[in-house]
This record gives structure tokens, C-alpha cells and sequence, in this order.
């Protein structure tokens, strides 16, 4: 009979699985390819790297009374009210690769704050107002929610660049099957109904 794993470790197992499959969406495309907007609103793999990095440090940072350790890094974090989508882009003078950098070490510093707390360990959302009276369980499943929805999107666009898929480089998921083919038959289905609501 199989034992339920730890909860903690289980939560932290999918945490980091989401954290390897964004960082690993930006592998070997250049800094343009990682900036380049590939949606109406402006989606760019880099940006959703910058904006997972913000959710953790609030989540795990503010929410639990902790502060990322130099602040000046992530000035953008406090300049929500003068530019809505400032951790959804890298400005002219932030890398992709600095980006990257300060992503796996956001990692590293939340993964000691989940270990230092239990999951009932009470916490405080200052931007849900009334709702935010939390615990760090109730943040840990958020924020894999909120990341996973994430590494959705960066799924699609890295896919637009090269084709590359898969929640890991070595599994991409994807049936092994003749995709042109596959494509050629949806496409028909949708096209046998007509256009408009």
C-alpha cells in the first residue's frame, strides 16, 4: 500500500516542477526571441518569467512578513501604480538572462521560507483586503495554480518560436502521431461549421 507523501513536500515537489518548466520555455532562444510580445497583450516568455518572480516574492515574502533581501533589484514590484504590466516586461536596461538568474534564486529563498513555516502558518494578503487572512498552505496552492496557468502560456508561445512542447525537454506529452495531419483534420471539423456566434 502506497503512503501519502508529506503535504509540505508534495506542494513544494509541483512548486519547483512549474519553476523548472518556465525557466526551461526560455532555453537556448536569444534575447530578442525571449521579449518579442506574440499576443495582443503583449505576452512575452521573459515577462511571464519576471511576473512568476514578483508573485513569489509577494506571496511568499510580504504575505508572511518576510522581505526579499535587496529590494533595489526588484524596484519594479513597487511601480504597480505607475505602470500596471511593469513585471510583464524587461525594461531596455534588464536581461534575460539577469531575469533568469534572480528567478532561480526567488526559488531558493521561498523554498526556505515554505520550509521554516508549517502549512498552517497564518498570513496576511494585503492586496485581497478582507480575504486576505490566510494560511501558507492556502498560498502554496495559489501560487501553483497562478504559476501553472502561467506555464500554459509560455507552453504556447515557446511553441510559436520553434515548436519546442512539453512540460519537460525530455517528455514533450504529445502523442506520437503525424501532427500535420492531426491539424489538417480539426481545422476541417471547425471549418464545417460556420463563421460568427
Amino acid at each position: 500500500m502506497n503512503t501519502l507523501p508529506d503535504p509540505k513536500q508534495m506542494l513544494l515537489h509541483y512548486l519547483r516542477d512549474v519553476r523548472t518548466a518556465l525557466l526551461w520555455k526560455c532555453e537556448g532562444l536569444s534575447e530578442r526571441e525571449l521579449r518579442m510580445p506574440r499576443t495582443g497583450t503583449g505576452t512575452n516568455l521573459i515577462g511571464l518569467v519576471k511576473h512568476a518572480a514578483s508573485i513569489e516574492i509577494g506571496y511568499f515574502g510580504e504575505t508572511f512578513g518576510r522581505e526579499w533581501p535587496t529590494p533595489d533589484e526588484v524596484a519594479w514590484i513597487q511601480e504597480f501604480d505607475e505602470d500596471p504590466n511593469a513585471d510583464f516586461y524587461l525594461t531596455a536596461y534588464e536581461t534575460a538572462e539577469g531575469i533568469l538568474d534572480l528567478y532561480r534564486r526567488v526559488g531558493e529563498w521561498a523554498d526556505a521560507i515554505i520550509s521554516e513555516l508549517p502549512l498552517d502558518a497564518p498570513g496576511q494578503v494585503p492586496w485581497w483586503g478582507e480575504r486576505g487572512d490566510i494560511t501558507l498552505q492556502r498560498i502554496l496552492v495559489h501560487v501553483i495554480e497562478d504559476l501553472s496557468r502561467h506555464a500554459g502560456h509560455a507552453d504556447i508561445l515557446r511553441e510559436q518560436i520553434d515548436g519546442a512542447v512539453g512540460l519537460i525537454p525530455r517528455a514533450t506529452n504529445i502523442p506520437d502521431i503525424d501532427q500535420h495531419a492531426y491539424v489538417a483534420k480539426v481545422r476541417a471539423i471547425a471549418e464545417s461549421f460556420p463563421e460568427g456566434p
